[in-house]
């Protein structure tokens, strides 16, 4: 069953078409994911789809029956209501049963009622009723289901008195989007959802959606999240909309074989082309050949030309060289203590970067990441402990923020004043790599978007040549092509990398070690991302990962015996887990045999033995709402 459909949607902004002949379909219960680069049109398709932006032809079509949710990319809530409060409202029909439960309990147990057996009997069955309806539509689960998304997004119970209008920004979107999952609408459209997430509650969310009930369609620049989440692709390309099946690194595939085919066709059309034109031309005016010629020239008449295929390559041109090569050994961290103003944000940190390593640096929000790279790059100044760069060792660094460029500087200055060495034409040959062409260099920096700025910080850092380059999530600002050229330059890239990023295909596809920051020190982890959560998923068995740094192996009893009490605590959580699971079916036996013997006539006309069992029946219902919020607790 269809439950979203386009149908040949045209839609222009001041003369540029952004969407031409674009048609769409979304099945029952699929997971879709919509890419193309920045400007594409994404964003616009998705109002369209939801409403909110008519189109100038066609049409959108959906049963009145389905139900639509949206997350826009900045669609925070804005309510004057705790975060308890405002995603309880998600579940106004459970509460008012309940109340309404509440209110024919009391009536039952009136005097006038009791005395009265038909009286009884009318609001006993009106309760009976009630009670399946609110059981079968999660009434007794939705609390527990409300707790485990705000655990899963990272709303601990300190958030749950809160008024949402004292959230931040990313607050109120995470918030938009806990609230909207709750829902459960049949059609779920979310606008970039990993927005303000860390890799935890990222896949928390990719865990929940692979098993969401609904359709989803879903606009990301979050490769990792396609590839996990996505069974189709739409590309959205020279404002046209072209589907395929299978996920992102799928599509890829697929794209890439549909436009070698295309080439292919296209090269023996135009080789067919040549041979008939060839033929006509030199044996038209021969009169003994001339008939065959009018028949290849009236052949070459039918042929219907194939456009010349192309696709949308209009992308950063990266390569980043080195003047000249390190020593093996190039930084080496000791007893390491960073922070702001004395105010330590990690410590204990001891560690070497090899040449030719690709480090990635992870670990949860406020460990301190960016801090270590500022610290490294001789930004911020340590507070105590050792950072010695090795033999012929020259850095680089890329700032997130890009808070150093000057506001009032034209593109072209902001590089040439740096690199006063290169003549105009040179400048202009490099920020054209980077995108800069014509009259886009002429701009100032303060009116350029986040990605343009990223991209002149990544020229300026290519024209440094440095042979160690420190990165804080370079990828951030960028589109899915501009995401795919930096990580192509970084992989042919000479030198050393140690980089923050939470795009975790970026992380799979470059790093060939992993550093995590805890709040004891660092662990070290050799691959890409995929061998470091194989590695840590075998630590949380209480296995030895594969293979550890030596420089990391060598724990303090101290750092020993914390490791140990950890394992010892996840051992705990899964026995209480699987306990939990037989109490939960223990109880959901009990409560429906409980049901069962509600309608038996020695109970359903005896009002004592009536009370009783359903005294006994709220009780096992509480009980199984404490075990399933335990449970959530637990596996969230």
């Amino acid at each position: 069953m269809i439950v979203l459909q386009a149908s040949h949607i045209y839609k222009s902004f001041g003369g540029t078409q952004l969407l031409k002949d674009v048609t769409l379909a979304v099945r029952e219960g699929e997971k879709i994911g919509l890419v193309g680069r920045n400007g594409a049109g994404k964003t616009t398709l998705l109002k369209i789809l939801t409403g909110q932006l008519p189109p100038d032809a066609g049409e959108i079509i959906r049963p009145k029956t389905i139900t639509l949710g949206y997350l826009a990319q900045q669609g925070g809530l804005q309510s004057n209501r705790t975060i308890w409060e405002e995603l309880l409202s998600a579940f106004a029909h459970h509460t008012a049963m309940e109340e309404k439960l509440r209110n024919l309990e009391i009536t039952m147990g009136r005097p006038e009622y009791t005395a009265n057996p038909a009286m009884l009997k009318k609001v006993t069955e009106e309760y009976t009723g009630l009670r399946e309806t609110f059981a079968r539509n999660g009434g007794y689960e939705y609390r527990a289901a409300i707790r485990g998304v705000l655990h899963g997004l990272q709303f601990g119970e300190e958030y749950y008195n809160i008024s949402v209008d004292q959230l931040s920004g990313g607050e109120k979107t995470r918030l938009a989007l806990a609230k909207l999952l709750l829902t459960k609408p049949e059609v779920l459209i979310l606008d970039e959802p990993t927005n303000y997430l860390d890799m935890e509650t990222m896949g928390w969310l990719e865990k929940y959606l692979q098993t969401y009930p609904g359709a989803i369609l879903a606009v990301s620049h979050d490769r990792y999240f396609l590839d996990t989440v996505a069974k189709a692709v739409y590309e959205l390309e020279f404002s046209r909309l072209k589907r395929y099946n299978g996920n992102y690194s799928r599509y890829l595939v697929l794209k890439a074989e549909e436009l070698e085919q295309q080439a292919k066709q296209y090269r023996k059309q135009q080789e067919e082309i040549t041979r008939l034109q060839d033929f006509v031309r030199r044996n038209i005016a021969r009169a003994s050949t001339t008939g065959r010629a009018k028949s290849k020239q009236k052949l070459l008449e039918k042929i219907k030309p194939l456009e010349k295929p192309h696709s949308d390559d209009k992308k950063i041109n990266v390569s980043m060289g080195t003047v000249r090569s390190s020593g093996k050994e190039v930084m080496t961290v000791k007893d390491l203590k960073i922070g702001y103003q004395g105010h330590a944000v990690a410590s204990n940190l001891t560690f070497s970067i090899f040449r030719g390593e690709r480090v990635a640096l992870l670990g949860p929000n406020g460990t301190g990441k960016t801090t270590l790279l500022k610290t490294l790059a001789e930004i911020l100044p340590p507070i105590s402990g050792s950072i010695n760069k090795g033999y012929h060792v020259s850095t680089g660094y890329y700032e997130q923020e890009q808070k150093h460029m000057a506001g009032n500087k034209q593109v072209i200055y902001e590089l040439w004043d740096e690199f006063p060495q290169f003549d105009e034409q040179t400048v202009r040959t490099i920020l054209g790599s980077f995108l800069f062409s014509g009259e886009d260099v002429l701009k100032y920096v303060g009116e350029l978007s986040g990605g343009e700025k990223a991209r002149l910080a990544l020229a300026k850092l290519m024209c440094r040549q440095a042979n160690f380059l420190m990165l804080d999530e370079p990828t951030s600002h960028l589109d899915i092509l501009g995401n795919e050229a930096m990580e192509n330059a970084l992989l042919q890239y000479p030198g050393t990398l140690l980089f923050v990023s939470h795009d975790r295909y970026f992380i799979n596809k470059i790093a060939t070690r992993i550093i995590e920051l805890t709040q004891t020190g660092v662990n070290s982890y050799l691959g890409n991302f995929d061998d470091y959560q194989s590695k840590k998923a075998a630590e949380a068995r209480n296995q030895q990962p594969e293979s550890r740094d030596s420089e990391t192996t060598s724990e303090t009893k101290k750092h020993y015996l914390q490791r140990k009490e950890k394992q010892r605590e996840e051992r705990r959580k899964q026995r209480r887990t699987e306990e939990l699971e037989k109490l939960i079916n223990d109880v959901e036996v009990n409560i429906k045999h409980l049901e069962q013997q509600l309608f038996l006539p020695e109970v359903y006309n005896d009002h004592k033995a009536y009370q009783q069992k359903n005294s006994e029946l709220e009780e096992l219902h509480k009980q199984l709402e404490e075990y399933m919020e335990e449970w959530v607790e637990l596996t969230g």
